[in-house]
């Protein structure tokens, strides 16, 4: 198999856990088009199968992410604009299709987040980092901007952080990156992380499958709106629907009656 068709790999770990991995180490997991398409098709892959309640998005190698890789950089930059206008709406399909993912998704970052990673630390859920790494919006000092990550990353950051590193290019740490809100959890190494990662998947396997794709639904329905009579009542309508249905019904059960829910594996017991 040849370099880039191996270049996105998916793991099934025990637990119902998937990781989406990133597997051009050589290359600082660096994304082009052809990588952007598979990285899509894997994340269709993991949210449309039944079996997975966690995606986990990691790389191989020292690094997350160097974003956009050269040559790509260099085909674009010869190619017409309606290449490049496809080329970037691709890239913006795949970070709406990892935020919008059903799924809870848990970003490791280790070593280099740069450019469009920013971007794709940003659409998961939960990011843990190392120590060592590093993050930056390199886009400026190419010419260029970051444009189709903007949306997450603001989000994830805030305005007056984007308008400094957006502009400055500047390249911040992951101590800096937990504060502007892009992680969650800094962890002294990879060994620390990936023991936090397997805390945080024992956490979420006691929760409803089902509630944690709606809790996730739900954000995006309230985020940046006015609390209005429609989405008050947008609200209740959720919570009546969850508390009726089949493992709102079984959660409640489970609680009322002093044992775990159908959906807590064996270890969780």
């Amino acid at each position: 198999m040849s370099e880039q068709e191996t270049a996105v790999l998916l793991k099934r770990r025990a637990g119902g856990v998937t990781e989406v991995v990133l597997n051009r180490p050589d290359k600082r997991n660096a994304f082009d088009d052809v990588i952007i398409q598979q990285l899509i098709q894997a994340l269709a892959q993991v949210d449309a199968d039944q079996d997975t309640r966690v995606v986990i998005l990691r790389s191989e190698g020292k690094h997350f992410s160097a974003g956009a890789d050269l040559g790509w950089m260099r085909r674009m930059a010869d190619n017409s604009r309606q290449d490049n206008l496809d080329d970037s709406r691709q890239l913006a399909r795949l970070m709406n299709v990892l935020n919008h993912l059903s799924k809870p998704v848990i970003g490791l970052v280790q070593g280099a987040a740069f450019g469009g990673a920013v971007g794709l630390a940003a659409c998961c859920d939960i990011v843990l980092a190392t120590e060592k790494a590093s993050f930056c919006l390199s886009e400026v000092k190419l010419g260029l901007i970051p444009a189709v990550i903007s949306p997450y990353v603001v989000r994830a950051i805030g305005e007056r952080q984007a308008r400094r590193y957006f502009i400055s290019a500047e390249v911040f740490s992951a101590r800096e990156a937990q504060e502007y809100g892009l992680v969650h959890l800094v962890c002294d190494d990879l060994e620390a992380m990936e023991q936090r990662c397997n805390e945080l998947l024992a956490q979420l396997a006691n929760n409803g499958p089902e509630a944690m794709t709606a809790a996730k639904d739900l954000i995006f329905a309230v985020s940046h709106k006015p609390i209005s009579t429609e989405v008050i009542d947008d609200t209740a309508h959720r919570i009546a629907d969850i508390r009726v249905g089949e493992e709102g019904q079984e959660g409640l059960g489970a609680f009322l009656n002093k044992r775990k829910a159908n959906w807590i594996p064996g270890d969780n017991q």
